[in-house]
């Protein structure tokens, strides 16, 4: 059965989604519809990417009843109403990163979509990656023992980009960067809620945070330190120390396609593109998309690998650590 797809907003990331479901079969996957809220840019997006129908409006996307699932890749800003506008249209929703930019917006989008009876999946597209399946299945088997320390880090360059830097964008490194480590930390201990959380950080003069440090405790004195930043590149590696030996993701944690067990390493190559990309590794948006499709065939409506309680709690922790840092969104006050 085939999954035809609406694509909302036609920018850098909406291509990238676009191309990663073009390397999957096309009786699986069809995208059938984009909308942006320029014509034009639609039209030319639907030229490029080979697309029957473009739209100027999310609203005219909404009507069009052809469609199974959008893609919502708005900025954060966003997600909520064109998140609502879809769900309460009765279109299922894969929502890009992060699922809405506090706590009370995560749960509003999880009513709506209990409330029309649709599937709703935060687009944090890690968790499908081949490594992050290969992770949790070492972890099951007890490979390196109880785990005792879990360490992330994502630092690129970004000052110079507008979304990252700007308050009304939701610019900030957490985030932007920041939840794919404390995302990671949160699979590696199966969604378990901290017992404590301590951020430390500085902020720009626009008023979001440049870079940030978590440290999470979850019970058994076990530990997390995620730290991201937008003013400098790390190592964008991730850590597991256990009892019995370390997995380690020795790059691009956020997109990884390489782990090393104990020293061994592996690789685990993403599809290739058949247009050029904006980001690192893609196409592995294909593994999400994936997902959605197994969910949508099984009548789920949400994923048991980014569950509903998976986006409270990943959005609970960064509202925490947002506010011992001092950053403060006008979401936050409505």
């Amino acid at each position: 059965m085939v999954i035809r797809w609406g694509i909302c907003s036609a920018g850098k990331i909406s291509n990238d989604f676009t191309v990663a479901l073009r390397t999957l079969p096309a009786e699986n996957h069809q995208v059938v519809a984009v909308a942006a809220r320029d014509l034009k840019h639609a039209q030319e997006f639907a030229q490029k990417h080979s697309i029957p129908r473009a739209y100027g409006s999310y609203e005219e996307l909404a009507k069009d009843p052809e469609i199974d699932v959008v893609y919502v890749g708005t900025i954060q800003t966003h997600h909520l109403s064109a998140g609502a506008l879809f769900m309460n249209a009765k279109k299922n929703i894969l929502c890009e990163k992060p699922l809405a930019m506090n706590l009370k917006e995560v749960q509003e989008l999880i009513a709506t979509a209990k409330k029309n009876d649709v599937f709703l999946m935060e687009a944090v597209w890690t968790r499908f990656f081949p490594v992050s399946l290969e992770i949790s299945r070492l972890l099951s088997r007890g490979e390196v023992g109880e785990v005792k320390v879990v360490r992330a880090d994502f630092g690129l360059p970004l000052t110079h980009v507008p979304r990252a830097v700007q308050k009304e964008m939701g610019g900030g490194a957490l985030l932007d960067i920041g939840i794919y480590c404390v995302q990671f930390a949160l699979m590696v201990f199966h969604g378990e809620k901290p017992e404590s959380i301590q951020a430390t950080g500085v902020c720009l003069d626009t008023g979001v945070d440049e870079t940030m440090i978590i440290t999470l405790k979850f019970s058994g004195q076990r530990l997390a330190v995620c730290t991201c930043t937008i003013s400098a590149q790390l190592p964008n590696e991730a850590l597991i120390v256990g009892t019995k030996g370390t997995i380690k993701v020795p790059a691009h944690m956020w997109c990884p396609t390489s782990l090393m067990v104990n020293g061994v390493e592996t690789q685990y190559p993403v599809p290739d593109p058949a247009l050029p990309l904006n980001f690192t590794n893609s196409t592995g948006m294909s593994y999400e998309a994936e997902e959605v499709r197994r969910c949508l065939l099984n009548g789920l409506k949400e994923s048991s690998r980014m569950s509903h309680a998976d986006s409270v709690l990943l959005a609970e922790i960064m509202d925490e650590a947002r506010r011992q840092v001092g950053v403060v969104y006008s979401q936050d006050n409505q």
